[in-house]
């Protein structure tokens, strides 16, 4: 069994190959101002904030304060950094290498 079983399907497949195929982030902002609504963009990119957050130790209070997350949201993310598939893992590992 792999971590994307319960979701994989073709039309999912269909916007995981679309996302690839983006180049910039002015082609990302296109496209997901197109497919996405803005509060759905600000969510997504809420969850990786904090993902981001915890991976620093920051308290949930704090994470609740610098990004306006529920302590819910937090609290699941926090689940799926230790015991989900690793996505969020692997895409921070990239964005801090990439920084170097």
């Amino acid at each position: 069994m792999t971590y994307h079983s319960k979701l994989k399907n073709e039309f999912v497949d269909e916007l995981f190959e679309a996302v690839l195929l983006l180049e910039d982030i002015e082609e990302c902002y296109r496209f997901f101002e197109d497919i996405c609504t803005i509060k759905e963009i600000q969510a997504l990119a809420q969850r990786l904030k904090v993902a981001k957050l915890l991976r620093q130790d920051k308290t949930y209070h704090e994470i609740e304060e610098k990004t306006g997350a529920s302590t819910a949201t937090i609290s699941r993310i926090n689940r799926c950094l230790h015991y989900g598939a690793d996505g969020y893992n692997l895409i921070l590992d990239k964005l801090e290498e990439e920084k170097k």
